[in-house]
């Protein structure tokens, strides 16, 4: 059986305006980083070490800039408008039932079209909710390479044990989906994701993620 997902639903469409809109302004651009290629010990002492570039994405906007767009997407939701950007974190609300995942998922594919941001996080509360939104990314996958042109992107579980798909993730060009549970990022003492590790360079895999 093959699901088909309506893409013109208006009260998605608003959802995912919301979310693109706080960039509204924001150059396409990107910053890039070195990321050292894998090597042992030895080689490393010797200088023998080859080096890739990474990529990540680049925000060029002020907080004055960004709080007068969020200002706008509040005041168009009826909502009061903040006096101060408090943070970098914005909340997006949904009523059940109306489509939350598939919003989430296509901002990702806007946020990529409009300003050229190709690194995403999505954050979960458990193991089960993690492979659920790995099964809607294959569920979803051929939906969303018809709705914006076979654009490339990829997509994964974090495994503390599979670190070189980190490394991946911060050095492709294209359009790259992380999946972790709040536990796999806490409990820094004992967290591979805060260890030195030559799966990724000798790079902690989270400077990689954060670059």
């Amino acid at each position: 059986m093959k699901l088909h997902f309506e893409p013109d639903l208006d009260y998605q469409h608003a959802a995912i305006e919301a979310v693109c809109g706080l960039f509204r302004g924001q150059e396409v651009c990107r910053t890039e980083f070195t990321v050292v290629t894998g090597a042992t010990n030895r080689q490393m002492l010797m200088g023998f070490v080859e080096q890739d570039l990474g990529v990540g994405n680049r925000l060029t906007l002020l907080d004055d800039e960004v709080l007068d767009n969020l200002n706008g997407i509040q005041l168009r939701n009826g909502l009061a408008p903040s006096a101060e950007l408090a943070s970098g974190d914005f909340t997006v609300e949904m009523e059940t039932g109306t489509g939350k995942t598939y919003v989430y998922l296509r901002s990702i594919f806007e946020l990529n079209r409009r300003y050229g941001f190709t690194k995403f996080v999505i954050v979960v509360p458990s193991v089960a909710i993690k492979e659920g939104v790995y099964k809607s990314l294959q569920m979803m996958e051929e939906h969303f390479r018809a709705l914006y042109a076979n654009a490339p992107f990829e997509y994964f579980l974090y495994d503390s044990g599979k670190l070189g798909q980190v490394r991946n993730f911060s050095t492709s060009p294209h359009i790259q989906i992380m999946v972790v549970t709040v536990g796999a990022i806490n409990k820094k003492d004992v967290n591979n994701l805060y260890k030195d590790s030559e799966k990724t360079g000798g790079d902690k895999p989270i400077d990689l993620i954060k670059a």
